[in-house]
């Protein structure tokens, strides 16, 4: 029986777009040894994937056009099983998934999901990488404290909202830059951020000052590295800033502008670099701490959702755009 999956037509030489994917028929996966065959349920759409479809991350090298399906990170129920620690009909997180009905799970690469822990999408948002990146950075790179005020942009994004609702959670006081009034009110209404400034406003600059209760001790940055200027340059002496990204490098074709250093030598600032991938193995210590702020209803994430595989180019569009409100995510069955 055929299955479908999301292809790329071509190599891809500039953002992407809907019309450069594709869906076909193919040969269900094999189970590997010591893994499992798994039906897809729902599939995480993420920005760093637009960088990978043109191998512009991590050096990971981009799928084959019109064969290999589109990499992304899925909750999945088991159908086939050669290993004692999955049996059939559990459901399972993976970050080595793909947009596809079903996907083959290689030995040690699935975590096993209590459904009764949170709502099974969750596991893409709040619990998933994007709250896994979130706390890591608070918690273990930054440190955040009462004390603390926290500054950070892309704040409606998945990650930029867990970041100032974990800084929140630890008695910190949390500022957001977000694109455009809805995004705004999502911020301050839905994750409870104490402020956050539309930088696609007039005089935006003069309006994120007038939220800012202090100087920022904390400077969380996913954007760019004017943004990141603009933040630094009302940083408190002694801030630390957490380099978590820069989407806007994602497809640019000249280099990223320079780090402004002496900015940072002037507020004696403490940069910490953020690669989420170092903290895969804390995934169980993350869950332990974050999924009752789930259930409490005190990390939210706000969903942007497809339903059905023919409905993930157009969402991904929409994300590498900006357009999505939430955290993108593709329904593509229920679990039975």
């Amino acid at each position: 029986m055929a299955m479908r999956h999301v292809v790329l037509k071509h190599v891809l030489s500039a953002q992407p777009r809907a019309d450069d994917f594709q869906i076909l028929e193919a040969t269900p996966p094999a189970c590997p040894d010591g893994g499992v065959r798994a039906r897809v349920l729902y599939v995480s759409l993420d920005p760093y994937v637009g960088s990978r479809l043109r191998g512009r991350h991590m050096g990971e090298a981009p799928p084959a056009p019109m064969r290999e399906p589109i990499p992304g990170a899925c909750v999945a129920q088991v159908v086939e099983t050669r290993t004692p620690d999955f049996a059939i009909g559990d459901v399972v997180h993976t970050m080595e998934g793909a947009w596809a009905d079903e996907i083959a799970i290689a030995a040690g690469h699935a975590r096993k999901l209590d459904p009764a822990m949170a709502p099974l999408q969750a596991h893409l948002s709040a619990l998933g990488m994007p709250g896994l990146t979130a706390w890591a950075g608070v918690t273990q790179r930054a440190r955040v404290g009462a004390d603390d005020i926290v500054l950070v942009d892309a704040a409606a994004g998945a990650v930029g909202g867990a970041v100032g609702q974990i800084a929140r959670i630890k008695g910190a006081r949390a500022i957001g830059v977000a694109g455009g009034a809805e995004k705004v009110r999502l911020v301050v209404n839905e994750y409870g951020f104490d402020a956050c400034v539309d930088y696609k406003a007039p005089d935006w600059e003069k309006a994120l000052d007038a939220a800012l209760p202090a100087a920022p001790t904390l400077c969380f940055e996913n954007v760019s590295v004017a943004m990141l200027t603009t933040m630094l340059s009302r940083a408190a002496p002694y801030a630390r800033v957490v380099l978590c990204g820069l989407v806007d490098q994602y497809h640019a074709d000249a280099p990223p502008p320079q780090i402004p250093a002496g900015l940072i030598i002037g507020k004696r600032a403490q940069v910490l670099g953020l690669v989420v991938y170092d903290f895969y193995p804390r995934w169980s210590d993350f869950l332990a701490e974050a999924a009752p702020w789930v259930r409490e209803g005190r990390l939210r994430i706000a969903e942007d959702v497809a339903h059905g595989l023919n409905g993930a180019p157009a969402l991904f569009e929409k994300l590498m755009q900006g357009r999505n409100i939430g955290k993108c995510i593709v329904a593509v069955a229920e679990p039975s």
